[in-house]
């Protein structure tokens, strides 16, 4: 860079500042947050401005408009083709510029400003009986300005039709200045658009707007005079390269009221969409195709239990159908499947089936991020359309061209509008696989323009595909584009290098450039992606998952984005700061600050490993940077006070008398406040408390049987043997847990036994990095508890997050370790264990105790949810017949995350998310359910409640 660029941005970002209320970043951090979007690209913005209000971001375009430094506009940033990212200035709508300005049931129109989250506009006008129609994938964190921009559709855009046609008004600045709303009728907003849409008639009526889901280019079909001469019409799809949305009218439309889906099965895919045209018939309100590859996806990410039973088939369409009422909506789904041209049919009336079955095309654009061989899938050739008619030919000769390249990818799409979704495993991982990948796209645009189709179908051109557009339109469209251009931004300051003079659709790539992260000594492997952290970290391709529905209470994933809704605070945000790391030139090592602050605030909750669809598991990630980080070095007093918490437990622990004196001096407050802020743990927190008898002793006293020479798996008695394994937090500081196990599972018929000596997991050396001290436990561990797994006898362990260790951790810490596999796969909860079948469980004979009227308040453990899951535990409570209120959501301490100093406020953020407004409401009779210490010692510092692990309340211990 030379000096007159770092001035010239200097300038920018002073001249920002003081025009700007709300935030201008110009660091390291949120130049990398926001270098790229949902796609496969990266520009770094000199800076990013997120404003307060709509006033602001005038301010911000003026400012920038003054200086001439290009703007690029952005939302929930799940652009596929790299739409909302550019140079210069990037803007934010979605902190701030995001209230619902007016909702008019009667005119059956909204009002909203372009950060306006699409979910949180249909929950506003559910009450109401409406919606807005189209409703892509996205919709719980995809912004209005966003589905503007790319003309956004969904699945029921068969019904209702794209984001333009539902779109009466827009508040705009275009690259001008000039402030207009745009309309139907209000060409002359801009001077000589008129007249250039005059002089162009032809071109127009024969080129654009030949099929609903032609949006590639500029729609300029509805500015003829047939179309009302609709400017804001026009303006969606534009991509942001016009105008800036600062504001829009939107229609909305009744919501069904009895929606029944019909699943129809086909051999293909193919064949799947050869049968739309005789169902689009029957005005469906949605017809989406997935496959079967697409569904066994599924199954391995979420498990069996994710997929209902579908029809025979191996391509499958969904279609929704509405009617007046029940019966008339189940009459039209039978007679729209008379014509579906199968008789694998399902009718699905709407609830959790229906729910389930649409949750596998809404998880497509996640799961799809893998290929079924587990290579990265790729957006580039994410949406492309053709007419409907033609999609099953389409479909053919386009699985051809993927075999012909030596590519693949998960197919599925809105059939209904002939749109086809899929990703790719392009070779982007080298500068080598640029090429090919190149050939391979350009080969695709040639093919889905000679059915007569669209680059893209609904996600915009940007980036991936504005420089095909000559192959999809003559040359004289070309122009005419060109002059659009020129008549609302001559400077060419918005969003540069999309649509109009594009960059190359092979430039800016991400993942190319790209170095390994290859594994270091004592870390984690990262085995399932190749040995590379790099690998791993481009897993996140910026769905964007993790920002959903920000704005209500419920969701595990990203619980400190839930209380900050900073992008630096999500897991994609997380994500991008490693792909950064990865690629060197913003940030050039491990240890740079940027870095960390971005990983500071993650609670390692690891919900993003099983609710991310790209599996991210970003818990594993931070404590990789921390080992890397600090090996060999002098590390935060905070990782010896709370990572070796263990270790200093079991010191106390050892004579009850050092832990009965311990606990009396920690009890008093100030003595407490000095050795937690030297240990450097907030002071406001209160000193957890020390077992004055461990469980070991107490089992001895109970005749609880432990050694190695109990893992044989029967005994003369023929009763089950289970090694109950007491992990540090049972054993040394919360043992009651541990105590009621061993009377619910002799009460189920099984001899309980424990380790001769105490086996630690290493979880506390795991959050805080210490990987070396990590693998000393488990190794240690390992070899207690193997003979146990290795004679058949099932592991049963007390704290969710240590069972989570053996189940998850160990594996990839130890993947050429056959006692890992042999541990994890003996290793089970309480839950799991009395579910199961026989002989694993206890069988049909055993029954919980009766739980009938008791009012639950169950949190599960962010761990439990994410390794192990919590049905088992759902399942017995309702055989139980509790009354269960089961929260969604992090308590926000997350082991020795809310411990530490600079930690508090954000862990309280996240308890008022879910768990402290549960307990206010709770009654007073009320149980408070929480295996995880964590979660227990979080609602009695903040709430005063006594928690519950799920042994003591079968054992019938309430409090």
């Amino acid at each position: 860079m030379t000096d007159l660029v770092t001035d010239q941005r200097t300038d920018l970002v002073a001249s920002l500042r003081r025009a700007v209320d709300g935030d201008v970043h110009d660091d390291t951090l949120h130049r990398g947050l926001y270098s790229t979007d949902a796609s496969n690209y990266r520009v770094v913005p000199d800076v990013v401005v997120i404003p307060r209000d709509v006033d602001d971001a005038r301010a911000a375009l003026d400012t920038a408009r003054r200086l001439g430094a290009p703007v690029t506009t952005r939302g929930g940033g799940t652009s596929i083709a790299g739409n909302s990212i550019g140079p210069g200035v990037v803007i934010d709508f979605s902190r701030h510029v995001n209230r619902i300005l007016e909702l008019d049931p009667e005119a059956r129109t909204a009002r909203v400003e372009p950060g306006v989250v699409m979910s949180d506009l249909q929950r506003a006008a559910k009450p109401h009986g409406l919606r807005f129609g189209p409703d892509p994938s996205t919709q719980n964190r995809a912004t209005f300005g966003g589905m503007i921009g790319n003309n956004a559709c969904g699945p029921h855009a068969v019904a209702y039709g794209r984001t333009a046609d539902n779109v009466s008004g827009l508040d705009v600045v275009d690259g001008t200045g000039r402030s207009f709303t745009a309309g139907r009728g209000s060409l002359d907003a801009v001077p000589g658009l008129d007249g250039l849409v005059r002089a162009n008639l032809a071109t127009i009526r024969t080129e654009l707007g030949r099929f609903k889901r032609q949006v590639s280019g500029y729609s300029l079909e509805h500015l003829l005079p047939e179309n009302g001469a609709d400017l804001a019409k026009m303006l969606v799809g534009t991509e942001g390269t016009l105008v800036t949305v600062l504001g829009a009218t939107v229609d909305l439309v009744p919501v069904p009221s009895a929606p029944v889906l019909v699943a129809l099965g086909y051999p293909d895919m193919a064949s799947a969409a050869d049968a739309v045209p005789a169902l689009l018939a029957h005005d469906p309100l949605a017809v989406e195709g997935i496959d079967a590859r697409l569904v066994d996806v599924v199954r391995r990410h979420h498990g069996p239990q994710a997929v209902p039973e579908l029809p025979r088939g191996a391509g499958w369409l969904l279609v929704e159908v509405g009617g007046q009422d029940d019966a008339d909506a189940l009459d039209r789904a039978r007679r729209l499947a008379a014509d579906a041209g199968t008789d694998a049919v399902a009718v699905v009336p709407a609830g959790p089936q229906a729910e389930a079955l649409w949750r596998i095309r809404a998880d497509g654009a996640g799961l799809g991020g893998r290929t079924p061989s587990g290579a990265q899938g790729w957006p580039g050739w994410e949406d492309a359309a053709v007419p409907p008619e033609k999609l099953g030919a389409y479909l053919r000769d386009f699985e051809a061209l993927m075999a012909d390249h030596g590519v693949d990818g998960l197919l599925y799409g809105h059939f209904g509008d002939g749109c086809m979704h899929v990703r790719i495993d392009l070779p982007l991982d080298t500068p080598d696989g640029i090429r090919p990948s190149r050939d391979f796209l350009v080969a695709s645009a040639e093919l889905v323009t000679s059915y007569g189709g669209s680059l893209s179908g609904e996600h915009g051109d940007g980036r991936a595909r504005s420089e095909l557009l000559p192959l999809m339109y003559s040359p004289g469209t070309i122009d005419l584009f060109g002059q659009v251009k020129t008549l609302f931004d001559p400077a060419e300051q918005l969003n540069p290098g999309v649509l109009v003079r594009p960059r190359p659709l092979d430039a800016d790539l991400r993942r190319p450039h790209a170095r390994p992260l290859l594994p270091v000594a004592g870390g984690f492997t990262f085995h399932e992606d190749g040995g590379d952290l790099t690998t791993a970290a481009h897993r996140c391709t910026g769905v964007g998952k993790c920002r959903a529905d920000t704005s209500a209470a419920g969701g595990f994933m990203c619980p400190s984005f839930r209380a900050t809704h900073e992008e630096k605070d999500v897991t994609r945000g997380r994500a991008r700061m490693l792909q950064e790391l990865a690629n060197g030139t913003l940030v050039a090592d491990v240890r740079s600050p940027a870095l960390h602050e971005s990983l500071d605030l993650c609670l390692s909750c690891k919900a993003c490993s099983s609710d991310c669809p790209a599996g991210v598991d970003m818990a594993r990630y931070k404590s990789e940077v921390l080992h890397r980080s600090y090996r060999g070095r002098l590390r935060p007093v905070n990782h010896y006070a709370l990572g070796w918490l263990p270790r200093w437990a079991g010191l106390v622990t050892r004579v009850p008398a050092v832990a009965r004196l311990v606990n009396a001096v920690l009890g008093v407050r100030p003595v407490a406040r000095l050795v937690m802020r030297a240990g450097g743990m907030d002071t406001r927190r209160q000193m957890v408390s020390f077992a004055t008898e461990r469980f070991s002793r107490w089992a001895t006293k109970h005749d609880v049987t432990s050694g190695v020479q109990t893992s044989a798996g029967w005994d003369q008695a023929e009763r089950r043997r289970v090694l109950l394994w007491a992990d540090s937090f049972s054993e040394t500081l919360d043992g009651a847990g541990a105590r009621a196990m061993v009377r619910v599972l002799r009460d189920a018929g099984y001899e309980v036994v424990v380790p001769d000596e105490q086996a630690c997991c290493g979880l506390t050396w795991i959050s805080t990095g210490q990987l070396d001290g990590a693998r000393r436990q488990l190794e240690h561990t390992m070899s207690v508890l193997a003979p146990f797994a290795a004679n058949g006898v099932p592991i049963v362990g007390v704290e969710p997050s240590c069972t989570g260790v053996l189940r998850d951790d160990l594996l990839d810490l130890f993947p050429e370790d056959p006692r890992a596999r042999m541990i994890a796969e003996s290793t089970h909860t309480l839950a799991e264990l009395l579910t199961a079948p026989a002989p694993l469980g206890p069988g049909e004979e055993w029954q919980p105790p009766s739980l009938e009227g008791v009012e639950v308040v169950a949190q599960p453990h962010c761990h439990h949810h994410s390794v192990m899951g919590w049905e088992a535990d759902a399942a017995i409570l309702a055989r139980a017949g509790a009354q269960v209120t089961r929260l969604a959501g992090c308590c926000g301490l997350a082991g020795n995350f809310g411990m530490e100093k600079g930690h508090y406020d954000v862990s309280v953020q996240v308890a008022e998310n879910a768990l402290l407004p549960a307990l206010r409401e709770a009654g007073p009779e009320a149980v408070y359910l929480a295996d995880g210490y964590s979660c227990r010692t979080q609602a009695a510092q903040l709430a005063g409640r006594q928690g519950v692990h799920l042994a003591q309340l079968l054992a019938g211990e309430r409090r």
